[in-house]
């Protein structure tokens, strides 16, 4: 019994050895894979004279191309909606130089730029860097928005910087862009029940009911990202957040935490 008891420890132990080994093998592979796609295409920089960068903001739906009704795509269902309210749903366009599909929008006196990434979740950083280069858009300007196994479904809110807290695509971005300064609006999706793996409950598609709630959801989203978007909160680095490499290290003043926003339980 005791040896027996001996062989199922050792095994725990050697099969956790081997998911670790896996999850940092994964990751080696998606950093080499970021490293060679951010030096494929030259970026062309947009005209700096036309519209001031501090004037200028990206918005990131992070998702899988060709999945936009999955769970861990909803960024992209976010960005579809801040479309057409903006009134410009038909005006995406695809953007060799960015591997993504784009929007160049105007709201009050900011110029918008919409950006869905048309690279896998997990390399999606390259895109949103191309994209960054390409307009002239530093990293403080740069609103990520992304589903949250961590909220329930029906609850969002703004993070300020930080850790990318387990969710491959904001990595991406943080590995990318050399800094994790980007506020990022979470969306929540909620964990699995029963025996759901994590995988397939975010490459899942909402249920009914869930599209009911996610109708809701997608309306407070587009109007939280549009506050967030003419605060001028959003122009300096947030608390947390690590600057860019070769940025100025005088310490921001300090910056108001809002509160979260959240639809209906």
């Amino acid at each position: 019994m005791r040896n027996a008891s001996l062989m199922v420890k050792v095994w725990a132990v050697v099969s956790q050895c081997c998911r670790l080994s896996m999850a940092l093998l994964r990751r080696m592979i998606n950093n080499l894979m970021n490293r060679v796609l951010m030096g494929t295409v030259p970026c062309e920089k947009m005209a700096s004279d036309l519209v001031s960068s501090c004037r200028r903001k990206l918005v990131v739906g992070l998702g899988n191309p060709g999945m936009s009704g999955s769970r861990h795509s909803v960024g992209m269902a976010v960005l579809a909606a801040l479309a057409l309210r903006l009134g410009v749903a038909d005006q995406w366009r695809s953007d060799r130089q960015v591997s993504g599909e784009v929007i160049v929008s105007d709201y009050q006196d900011t110029q918008l730029v919409l950006l869905r990434p048309k690279l896998l979740m997990n390399i999606n950083g390259v895109s949103v860097a191309k994209a960054a280069s390409k307009f002239s858009i530093h990293p403080e300007h740069i609103i990520l928005v992304h589903d949250e196994l961590d909220k329930p479904l029906g609850k969002l809110g703004i993070k300020h910087g930080g850790s990318a807290r387990g969710h491959n695509g904001v990595r991406s971005c943080v590995d990318c862009l050399h800094t994790d300064i980007m506020p990022r609006l979470r969306i929540g999706i909620g964990r699995p029940s029963g025996k759901t793996s994590v995988e397939r409950h975010v490459l899942g598609r909402f249920s009914k009911e869930e599209q009911n709630i996610l109708s809701s959801v997608l309306e407070q989203s587009v109007d939280l990202l549009l506050t967030q978007l003419t605060e001028t909160q959003l122009h300096k680095s947030p608390p947390g957040g690590r600057r860019a490499a070769g940025g100025s290290k005088e310490k921001p003043p300090p910056a108001r935490e809002p509160a979260e926003g959240q639809t209906q339980n």
